[in-house]
């Protein structure tokens, strides 16, 4: 068809496309779609395919129409975003349907006008981005974050034992207990019980928190104490009341921690003969850690100065995409549904509408920042030669201890290789940002509070 369209740029990266169908088109149409309803049609009278047109008209003169427009439009609309000489600025996202405006009418002997409003990627001007100031804590592996490494390694090499039954419950023990809150006739709710709940004495790790009630408790007890329950308590049915809650230690185990010596460093690996063989390779995944992180930071703060000086406006649709993809993602971490997520976190006291309006602010800073990050790249125009690409297919392949062949066939079966492209690409583009701005020391961190920092 030979449509006619005009672009109009609206607010918050919305555009109105006003498409013009010429009226030989429209009736061309209207008569090929009258042609396939009178050869597949079966009336009464007629036979099979025999159904004359102006009889079809009569019938289902209207119907016909509204049907011949939906196609012209779907038509029309597809015949345009395949263009080739249409934009990425103009072409509408993939999650945002188009709008039809002013619900037109087929006539025949007129050309048939309508438009459609949709969202489409945010034009990005980008600011200065070369010439920036900006800063990074200062932090390094210390002694004490070897040591809680070496902790943990303890931890998770101990031997649990069974405490002697005249033993009273200390933090640190290992208790299994069944417990439940009571109703107001001293029966247990079965909403509010558990049995055979295992957790290390002192942790915390209970949502009840009756790890102090617990504490001077021996295997087979029971003790009933009075609960007073906080107004944020994830179970609202019990949130800012008062109840009376049963415990039953059934099991009172205590962990022996290994000694830490080479023969622990050489339990963990064979490869570590001695304790400070364990030390050093510690430190040294520490190390790598803190720089893989401190380069994170120094691009998310270089983003952010830029951001300041790139102004975008993001569409509704873009953001609402993320904040499903959110969703997608949390759930998947927790392996349940969306739905089932969505009302373990309403249970938890917090509005879903509340959550999402702080998803909704760190999802704007995310879209823009990426937004930014592929303008530039395009921008830049990285070239990327294939002596490269091999050079990153055999690093991956050996870190992750798997044959060339084997990952460059997994890549072209997946059609990996462009998400690859994408990646070395970005990487130059986060040298670059680095080589251009200048980054100054702040404030110095511990490790562990420097790997938790989002800024």
């Amino acid at each position: 068809m030979a449509t006619t369209k005009e672009i109009i740029r609206l607010e918050k990266s919305n555009v109105k496309l006003c498409l013009t169908v010429p009226k030989d088109d429209v009736s061309s149409q209207y008569r090929k779609m009258l042609n396939e309803y009178s050869k597949s049609m079966q009336l009464p009278g007629f036979r099979k395919g025999k159904v004359p047109q102006e009889v079809l008209e009569r019938k289902f003169g209207e119907a016909l129409k509204g049907d011949a427009l939906g196609r012209i439009i779907e038509s029309s609309l597809s015949e345009v975003f395949k263009d080739g000489n249409l934009s990425r600025n103009e072409r509408p996202l993939p999650y945002s349907t188009p709008s039809l405006q002013d619900e037109p009418q087929l006539d025949l002997d007129q050309d048939l006008q309508f438009s459609v409003i949709y969202d489409v990627l945010p034009e990005v001007k980008v600011g200065q981005w070369k010439g920036l100031t900006a800063e990074v804590a200062e932090c390094s592996v210390e002694d004490e974050d070897i040591n809680r490494e070496l902790e943990e390694i303890r931890e998770r090499n101990a031997i649990v034992m069974d405490r002697d039954d005249a033993a009273a419950a200390r933090n640190g023990d290992v208790v299994t207990v069944d417990y439940c809150v009571l109703d107001e006739n001293g029966e247990s709710q079965p909403d509010y019980e558990r049995r055979d709940f295992v957790f290390t004495l002192g942790s915390g790790y209970n949502i009840f928190q009756f790890d102090d009630e617990i504490t001077g408790m021996k295997k087979g007890e029971t003790k009933e104490f009075d609960k007073n329950f906080p107004e944020d308590f994830v179970e609202p049915g019990l949130a800012g009341k008062t109840g009376k809650m049963r415990i039953s230690l059934t099991a009172l185990k205590e962990k022996k921690l290994p000694d830490l010596d080479d023969d622990l460093a050489q339990d963990v690996d064979e490869k570590y003969q001695t304790l400070d063989d364990l030390k050093n390779s510690i430190r040294g995944r520490l190390n790598q850690n803190l720089e893989m992180r401190l380069k994170d930071l120094k691009i998310n703060n270089l983003l952010q100065a830029i951001m300041e000086n790139t102004p975008v406006v993001l569409p509704e649709s873009m953001i609402r995409m993320e904040i499903e993809s959110r969703w997608r993602n949390l759930a998947r971490n927790y392996n349940v549904k969306v739905e089932d997520i969505m009302q373990l976190m309403a249970r938890s006291g917090k509005p879903l509408d509340e959550l999402e309006n702080e998803w909704r602010v760190s999802a704007g800073k995310a879209l823009h920042s990426r937004l930014i990050v592929e303008t530039l790249i395009e921008e830049q125009n990285f070239e990327v030669t294939e002596e490269e690409m091999e050079k990153e297919l055999e690093k991956i392949a050996g870190d992750n201890d798997i044959e060339v062949e084997e990952l460059k066939k997994k890549y072209q079966e997946d059609n990996m290789r462009e998400y690859l492209l994408d990646d070395i690409r970005e990487r130059r583009l986060f040298d670059l940002l680095l080589a251009e701005n200048t980054l100054k020391q702040g404030n110095r961190k511990k490790y562990l509070d420097l790997m938790a920092d989002n800024g």
